[in-house]
């Protein structure tokens, strides 16, 4: 049944994830995003392409998409499963992150997933982890001023410091108890896969990044879609 209950998370989030704000926002401004800039449908390229308010709109959107499918995950599991609940959580949040990076209505191109990936993180409502990766984002986009470069590092550093939390029992699991630490340790590869795949969704930006050539943080839109507005 608990397979069931996995399988079932990541089918909902996967149908949550497939709610594109960027393209939904980008169609009533009359702009297909996917045709400017880095052609991504996430936030920074929302941001670059129709300016701050779009991106803010679309960060929301995709933040909230994963956030609330997981916290109504949690109230759900949380009292019937209180020593693994969590991976609920996190099945929940993945398939979100999939439904995000993989829609299949848009070719199986979608954005990299990094805010929806943020409303997992803050649907585990670990205050502490919430806090230390937060400062840890906005210092490094602030001191380098890459967005890239700092949700790069934000995924790294959610891997390490989530398996360090769970290990010191600062999460549901409890490592007396054999299936909660079976499921502490499920837990770990899924957080795994999150990092690995935005590591590797941003595999483009690293390369730019390596050659200096990677656009830094502005919250101008480009001048294209400018030109296009003031034509």
């Amino acid at each position: 049944m608990t397979v069931l209950f996995r399988i079932i998370c990541i089918i909902i989030g996967y149908a949550c994830g497939l709610l594109e704000t960027g393209v939904i926002y980008g169609k009533i401004k009359g702009v297909d995003i996917r045709k400017y800039g880095s052609k991504n449908l996430g936030m920074t390229n929302a941001l670059r392409v129709l300016g701050p308010k779009a991106g803010i709109i679309v960060f929301i959107g995709d933040f909230c998409k994963s956030f609330i499918p997981c916290v109504l995950v949690r109230l759900i599991f949380m009292s019937a499963y209180p020593d693994t609940f969590l991976i609920y959580v996190l099945y929940t949040g993945f398939g979100a992150v999939l439904g995000h990076v993989f829609p299949f209505y848009l070719g199986f191109k979608g954005g990299k997933g990094v805010a929806t990936i943020g409303g997992m993180i803050v649907g585990l409502l670990s205050g502490w982890m919430i806090l230390i990766l937060l400062v840890f984002f906005v210092s490094t986009v602030a001191i380098s001023r890459y967005l890239s470069l700092g949700s790069i590092c934000l995924m790294i550093e959610f891997a390490v410091i989530y398996v360090i939390f769970a290990l010191n029992g600062l999460l549901c699991f409890v490592r007396t108890n054999e299936i909660s630490f079976r499921t502490m340790i499920e837990s770990f590869i899924v957080v795994f896969l999150f990092a690995g795949l935005s590591v590797y969704r941003h595999k483009e930006n690293i390369g730019r990044l390596i050659r200096h050539e990677e656009n830094k943080f502005s919250f101008k839109k480009s001048d294209k879609i400018k030109l296009e507005e003031e034509g």
